[in-house]
């Protein structure tokens, strides 16, 4: 039982964007899943699979270029090994269109082929794209446009409703509200998503998510702490971080708010590197 578990995180519009998914799924013959490459399970909504289990899936782990490259290879793995599509992609990359036309071709082609034996035209491609608020959507599909076809933003909840954009002359996709599930089952999965900014930082103690962050950092990537802060000592995590990133009040008291703020910005705009936070049992 997570001891988040009752903390109010699921608005209104989300349980109105699961319910028009569930409608509309019928109209798509793809869905893409667009994941947080570093946090690949964690931003997995177990509500959803429920929802597209019966429709053909292409995982995407986007912000490749924010995780850690090895473990992402790992989870394309995971993921296929499971009987799914999936690639790793970086929305700053200018081959990643590319990358995701060849890999919603080969889902096609089994259908397109029975069409052609019956003598008809290609299909249009009808794709519904879904993932968790702040996993990078709309920039996603802007890149895959190559014009701004949707609003962008670096908070979660930009988009607000259900919208097709035509992306290529032979794909429609269906854009959707990021979508979260009703409760925290685990306190990892929701400190995730906390902080690599899938949910608001009012969302979940800032003292909790960054005592985490810190830990996880001293546990799986000690070396980026050393790096970046000069910490060898967790115990003095904070002082250390608030030193180097000037967040110190006067008579070198530390102001905690500025320290966690620093953190969570060096973090999710690649200071500290590569970073993957989920971890795959195998």
């Amino acid at each position: 039982m997570s001891k988040y578990q009752n903390i109010q995180w699921y608005p209104g519009h989300m349980f109105k964007t699961m319910k028009e998914l569930r409608a509309s799924l019928s109209l798509v013959d793809i869905v893409i899943v667009l994941l947080d490459a570093r946090i690949p399970l964690s931003s997995l909504n177990p509500q959803l699979l429920d929802v597209i289990s019966k429709k053909k899936i292409l995982y995407i782990l986007n912000k490749a270029d924010l995780a850690d490259h090895a473990k992402t290879q790992t989870f394309i793995n995971h993921f296929i090994k499971q009987g799914n599509a999936a690639i790793h992609v970086s929305s700053l990359d200018a081959k990643m269109p590319s990358k995701v036309m060849k890999a919603l071709d080969q889902l096609m082609s089994p259908l397109q082929e029975k069409r052609h034996e019956k003598g008809l035209k290609d299909k249009i491609y009808k794709v519904l794209i879904t993932g968790i608020p702040n996993v990078g959507k709309s920039t996603f599909i802007n890149a895959l446009t190559k014009r701004k076809a949707t609003k962008t933003g670096n908070t979660p909840g930009v988009t607000k409703q259900l919208q097709w954009v035509r992306i290529h002359p032979k794909i429609e996709l269906l854009d959707s509200p990021g979508v979260l599930w009703p409760k925290f089952e685990d306190d990892i999965v929701a400190l995730n998503l906390a902080l690599t900014g899938a949910i608001k930082d009012k969302i979940l103690p800032l003292e909790e998510v960054v005592h985490y962050g810190i830990t996880f950092l001293h546990t799986n990537y000690q070396d980026v702490l050393k790096s970046r802060y000069d910490i060898d000592d967790i115990e003095h995590a904070v002082h250390k971080i608030a030193v180097k990133r000037g967040a110190l009040l006067k008579g070198g008291m530390i102001d905690e708010d500025r320290v966690y703020h620093a953190f969570l910005t060096d973090l999710r705009n690649y200071k500290l590197g590569g970073l993957t936070f989920d971890i795959l049992d195998v």
